[in-house]
Formats: structure tokens, sequence, C-alpha cells
């Protein structure tokens, strides 16, 4: 899934590049009014609602996910991981991914 990792919100050029794959358009400024559907496309330009819809799909999606990138963050590091098998350690390695997933509940 395609989403601005800047901002974390999902817009136009995303939905386009996500359900419209492969389709010749430009569009100055992400906004629909400023979006030139290519005469060669074999599909027809998508409508507003047809966007929008497909923008609060991918955004909802990518909320969804939330859980699961705050946990990778705060996960041992493979490092860690490897240290912790080596030096036969797993118990504590266990109780520290268990705490981010309480932290992080699906």
């Amino acid at each position: 899934m395609t989403i601005n990792r800047l901002t974390e919100t999902a817009n136009l050029v995303d939905a386009l590049e996500s359900k419209w794959a492969g389709t010749k358009w430009s569009c100055e400024n992400e906004l629909y009014s400023a979006l030139d559907w290519k005469d060669d496309n074999t599909v027809p330009k998508p409508t507003e609602e047809e966007i929008n819809t497909e923008i609060a799909r991918l955004q909802t999606e990518y909320d969804a996910q939330d859980y699961a990138r705050n946990r990778q963050e705060e996960y041992p590091s493979i490092e860690e991981c490897v240290h912790a098998i080596l030096d036969d350690d797993l118990e504590n390695l266990q109780i520290l991914r268990q705490a981010v997933k309480e932290k992080y509940p699906k």
C-alpha cells in the first residue's frame, strides 16, 4: 500500500497509483480539478467520488496497521535478538516483546 509517509495521510496520487495503476495522467497539485486524464487510457477517468472512496479505503487500511508500526519501532533489534539467543536469554527477550505487544494491542 502506498501512502504519504511524511503526512501519514492518503491523497489523490496514492489513490490513482493504487486503484488505477498503469493509467496515464498528470496532476500539478493533488486536486481533482487539476487531474489531466490522458486520452490513451483504456479506462475512463474516475470520478472525484471514486477517488475519494479509494483515499478513504487506503487511509483506513493504513490506520489499522498503526499498532504494527509502533511495535516494530519498539521491538528488540535483530542484534539484540541474536545476542539473547547466543547468551541463552530467550526468556528476557520474550518478556520485552510481550511488553511491547501489550503496549500496542491489535
